[in-house]
């Protein structure tokens, strides 16, 4: 029995050899291909003359492969955003956090050559 998956898998190494090694590198990267740049792609198929239709075709099934994994990505955000209640998340930071402010108000006597009033205020925020 061993000896037939032995063949099998010499046959798979053999049929492996007439791939080219930059295709190879490309089916070895899956998904991170569809975040390449157009320009990345070129330049690993670049090694391997392929017809400029072929090439167009790879780009193109590249590009909508990552217009699909970023249409999926952003409609699970949106759907969890939108399972969040914001008002009740607020709510329980509030309750559990207390909240210090600190004020300092200063009352001068004015001279008697100013004519206007000045205001002025400064915050300091402690954690």
């Amino acid at each position: 029995m061993e000896n037939n998956s032995d063949d099998a898998s010499s046959e798979e190494k053999q049929n492996l050899k007439f791939v080219p090694e930059p295709i190879k590198r490309l089916i070895a990267m899956g998904v991170g291909a569809a975040f390449l740049t157009e320009e990345t792609v070129r330049s690993i198929l670049g090694e391997v003359k392929l017809p400029k239709d072929v090439l167009g075709k790879v780009l193109e099934g590249a590009n909508r492969s990552k217009e699909e994994i970023v249409d999926r990505v952003g409609d699970e955000l949106v759907s969890i955003i939108k399972k969040i209640d914001f008002v009740e998340e607020a709510s329980r930071f509030v309750e559990g956090h207390k909240f210090r402010i600190s004020a300092e108000i200063e009352v001068l006597k004015r001279s008697s050559d100013e004519e206007s009033v000045e205001v002025s205020a400064s915050t300091k925020i402690k954690s």
